[in-house]
């Protein structure tokens, strides 16, 4: 049995705003230890003799990112799925299924998702061993969390007759319990928590899929058959995906399927949906008044609070049960009861057309990244910086001229026929209008300041005329 790993990085994480963002999910954020939830996800199975290489599933716009995060644990992924729009799991899985069997008609999808914490990776394995002996018989297996508490914020598995010893016959799926029904399901003990987790052969899953959501199916088949590839990337068909009724997993197949089986997994898992449960899976490394801070941050007199600060110093003085999160434009400061509505922010800065829910001050990009210091009328100031042997694509703009000053670095700057090298502290104007590009010869990381002036300064005021990244 040949397994493969499929990695579902989509989804904003709106519930862990400031810090995770539509640009920046909380996914690609290093939000538990040095590396992001992505890649300590892809490396939780990566030596596994029995697993293939990952195929991860994401949002286009996160592509060079992911790319990048793959290439820094030195893991190269079997494939990277462009989803054009979101549309669940069930069209994401299904997309993977259909690109694995082209190649491995027999395949087996091991399903992730690339936001959770599993911190007994042993028990993991096992868990997936023993599910590899029901799929094998040709179950579909989902993972049940062996619950510890009467959480309300999941939903529940029913377990029904026993599969030999590996797991149990779905019973049914439960949506979100009350208090005092999730307490119920605890001391009855025939419940798990849904994990979202699942060990699925890729032809069983897309035959359960044409019987149960046709639309489905047909929508996923067509946007792999359809879909090309595009650098390191394979892009699945705009307009086959787009018309891709939005399901989930369960709700498409678990819960109708007569195939579905539950394996029971006492991992250590939490799948950090909000500040609260990262502050539960972190509160073991805080100190001995429950309180977890990262960055630059004072306590004084405070108890089982989360403190994190991305920018600036944090002072927090005589407060319990909060949660404070600084970022360079943004701060959110809320009690460990009420995080879930950390999503009432972000729908609030969406009715109001601002971008704090979108994107950081720093944006990256696949050649660097860029973070704005200053902007005001008809201005605005970025500090850029282009990795060694990368370039931007050649461009223009209608609305705004630009000023670039060289802080270390070496830049090779095209501005209309004219090439020429600055080095530190040299300068150059470029025109409103004026064909130009930015590149990095050099062997260390280029970084100018570029002043903005003009009467529009939006990033899609860009026209691309040449790009190594596809973009133009």
């Amino acid at each position: 049995m040949k397994i493969y790993p499929v990695i579902l990085s989509g989804g904003a994480g709106t519930r862990l705003w400031p810090l995770s963002r539509a640009v920046l999910p909380k996914q690609l954020l290093p939000l538990v230890g040095d590396k992001t939830m992505l890649q300590d996800t892809v490396l939780r199975v990566a030596g596994w003799p029995e697993l293939m290489a990952p195929l991860v599933v994401c949002g286009n716009e996160h592509r060079f990112l992911v790319a990048e995060q793959m290439r820094e644990i030195d893991v190269k992924p079997l494939g990277i799925l462009l989803e054009h729009v979101g549309r669940n799991t069930a069209p994401a899985v299904a997309a993977a299924a259909n690109y694995l069997i082209r190649t491995d008609p027999e395949a087996v999808m091991l399903v992730l998702p690339a936001d959770h914490v599993i911190k007994n990776t042993e028990a993991f394995a096992a868990a997936v061993a023993k599910a590899a002996t029901l799929v094998a018989g040709g179950s579909l297996a989902t993972f049940g969390i062996v619950p510890t508490a009467p959480e309300t914020g999941y939903g529940y598995i029913h377990s029904g007759a026993p599969v030999g010893d590996a797991g149990f016959k779905v019973d049914r799926f439960v949506e979100k319990p009350d208090r005092d029904t999730a307490q119920r399901f605890l001391d009855e003990g025939s419940y798990f928590w849904n994990s979202g987790m699942f060990l699925l052969p890729a032809q069983a899953y897309l035959d359960e899929l044409k019987e149960l959501a046709p639309a489905i199916a047909a929508a996923s088949e067509a946007s792999v058959r359809l879909g090309y590839q595009d650098l390191d990337f394979c892009r699945l068909d705009e307009a086959s995906f787009s018309m891709c009724p939005s399901d989930s997993i369960d709700y498409a197949v678990m819960e109708k399927t007569s195939r579905a089986v539950v394996v029971p997994a006492d991992i250590g898992w939490n799948d950090v949906g909000s500040w609260s449960a990262l502050w539960e899976v972190l509160q073991p490394t805080g100190d001995e008044r429950g309180n977890v801070k990262r960055g630059d941050v004072y306590l004084d007199g405070v108890n089982n609070t989360l403190v994190r600060a991305e920018s600036r110093i944090v002072a927090v003085v005589g407060v319990q049960d909060l949660v404070v999160v600084e970022t360079p434009d943004a701060v959110l400061v809320a009690h460990k009861d009420h995080v879930q509505r950390v999503k009432n922010v972000v729908d609030h800065l969406k009715l109001k057309e601002r971008t704090e829910h979108l994107h950081h001050t720093k944006v990256y990009r696949p050649w660097g990244h860029y973070e704005g210091i200053d902007a005001g009328d008809r201005f605005q100031v970025k500090r850029i910086t282009v990795k060694p042997g990368e370039k931007l694509s050649l461009q223009m703009h209608h609305h705004r001229a630009e000023h670039w000053v060289v802080v270390s670095g070496t830049a090779r700057v095209t501005c209309g026929e004219k090439v020429s090298l600055l080095s530190e502290n040299e300068s150059t104007y470029i025109p409103i209008g004026m064909n130009h590009r930015l590149e990095n010869p050099g062997k260390v990381p280029l970084h100018i300041i570029e002043v903005q002036s003009g009467s529009y300064l939006g990033e899609d005021d860009i026209v691309r005329f040449e790009d190594i990244y596809q973009r133009a």
